[in-house]
């Protein structure tokens, strides 16, 4: 008794030591690059608008505009783009899938039928006999085989659930992708949109413009031809026009490049876009929340997106680490084979195989210690690059902040300037109804007006294009349950 209890224990010893000694080293492995803090994600002092508040999660809504609704929609429900990265996470869910599934019992059946012939001049020369009596029947046999196998890996560090972990992070942060992928093209189209609409009112004013200066083109023919006045001023007025029919001629080829950039965008054929007619351009209040920092994370995919890597990119840093240590597996085969077909459902042909699988990592040549340095290189530059896109997104909102706050001064200038330049075009017009003044002159007094009011549209346009701007990086309406990095 007592040696038996002696040698239990010796097996004991010998088995601890085995596992130790299967422990592979981890060789100069280094901590995690620090991740950004909230401190820095913040706006300077001097950025700030009127309005506060985060966009809304249909943030185009606010325009007011059913047909700018109705070409977001189907953008989001038609574009390749939208369509490739749903199948991005698609496919990496089914990663996902594949290695969860990899983790649990494994089972299968298997039947088989091997018709050989024994060769008489190798280890099994003696079957190649026919010798009944022995029970050999050689040199044909026809061997059967029925059973089940099961595999079992036992996960004792983690591996197998760390590379899962890291799947179902890639799949996260390609879910994320699909909402950034989804902000990009709902803002594109109204950038395209309002772009488009800017350009009707140009067109509008532009023709405005050449009407007046064709009246003071025939005004000025009238007086050549009666000798009342020279050349020169009719030339100048005939160039005005040319110029303005050049302008003309450049908007409306701007509107065509304008709506084939949208028909890319929102998925359609060269027949099956409606006609975008023109209508006011909406004035909307842009706003800006108070701070920033987590709830920046929270609200911008594409930092989720990245955020997401980065964690997998931990989980993979576990998975190698993991690999460092022993792995257990069990294998087990139960089934009946036989030589010979009319005895495999006899007992004496019955096998089972039970195989519990100890593997030690202990000579690798450095491939466990290069595998992990490589996966902690990988993680490393995404919390970096992870790092550089938190600081970009606050420089975008302070960009388009910043040029937002310097447009609405611009555009209260732009305003008082239009008054003043109306002020002379009213008293033209006055002069002229009182008989102290041609229709010519009050007519070319419009001319200045048209001009300011074309700047005006100009500043519009450019507000509207950072509002959407602003909208964008604030996120667009996505928000995130997962706000701190």
């Amino acid at each position: 008794m007592a040696n038996s209890l002696s040698r239990f224990r010796l097996d004991i010893l010998i088995c601890c030591a085995a596992l130790l000694s299967g422990c592979a080293l981890i060789h100069n492995d280094t901590p995690p690059h620090a991740q950004i803090t909230p401190e820095q994600i913040r706006l300077a002092d001097d950025i700030h608008l009127a309005h506060d508040g985060w966009p809304d999660a249909q943030w185009w809504k606010r325009y007011d505009d059913p047909q700018l609704d109705a070409l977001i929609q189907r953008a989001l429900l038609g574009s390749p783009t939208i369509a490739m990265v749903r199948t991005r996470v698609t496919q990496a869910g089914s990663q996902a899938d594949v290695l969860r599934a990899g983790t649990g019992l494994q089972m299968a059946a298997f039947a088989l039928i091997n018709e050989q012939r024994a060769s008489a001049n190798g280890f099994l020369g003696p079957y190649a006999l026919n010798l009944p009596r022995l029970g050999i029947t050689g040199p044909w046999y026809t061997e059967g085989a029925l059973g089940a196998v099961a595999d079992l890996n036992i996960d004792l560090w983690g591996m197998h659930r760390s590379a899962v972990e890291a799947a179902l992070g890639v799949q996260n942060a390609r879910i994320a992708e699909t909402a950034a992928a989804e902000l990009d093209i709902s803002s594109g189209v109204a950038q395209l949109y309002y772009s488009m609409q800017t350009t009707y009112r140009m067109l509008d004013l532009l023709q405005q413009t050449r009407d007046a200066l064709d009246y003071a083109v025939d005004a000025h023919r009238g007086k050549v031809q009666h000798g009342l006045e020279a050349n020169t001023p009719l030339h100048g007025a005939r160039a005005q026009v040319l110029a303005v029919d050049r302008q003309i001629v450049a908007a409306q080829g701007q509107v065509k490049e304008l709506r084939e950039s949208i028909r890319a965008l929102v998925g359609a054929g060269p027949d099956d876009l409606d006609d975008i007619q023109p209508v006011p351009l909406p004035q909307v209040e842009a706003s800006l929340p108070r701070t920033l920092q987590y709830e920046l994370l929270a609200r911008r995919p594409d930092l989720q997106a990245m955020r997401w890597y980065v964690q997998s990119s931990f989980s993979q840093i576990d998975a190698a680490k993991a690999a460092f240590y022993p792995s257990l597996d069990i294998k087990a085969l139960i089934g009946l084979d036989s030589l010979h077909l009319d005895r495999l459902f006899r007992s004496a042909s019955q096998q089972i195989n039970l195989i519990p699988g100890l593997y030690l990592p202990i000579f690798d040549g450095g491939r466990l210690n290069a595998n992990l340095h490589r996966t902690r290189a990988a993680s490393d530059m995404l919390i970096e690059q992870y790092n550089q896109a938190v600081l970009n997104a606050v420089r975008d909102v302070a960009v388009s902040s910043n040029r937002l706050q310097a447009l609405d001064d611009e555009r209260a200038l732009q305003v008082e300037k239009i008054g003043a330049t109306r002020f002379a075009q009213e008293s033209a017009e006055a002069y002229y109804t009182r008989g102290l003044a041609s229709r010519q002159i009050a007519t070319e007094a419009r001319l200045p007006v048209l001009a300011e009011q074309m700047a005006l549209l100009l500043l519009d346009g450019q507000r509207l294009a950072q509002g959407i701007a602003l909208t964008k990086a604030l996120g667009g309406g996505y928000a995130s349950d997962t706000a701190k990095p």
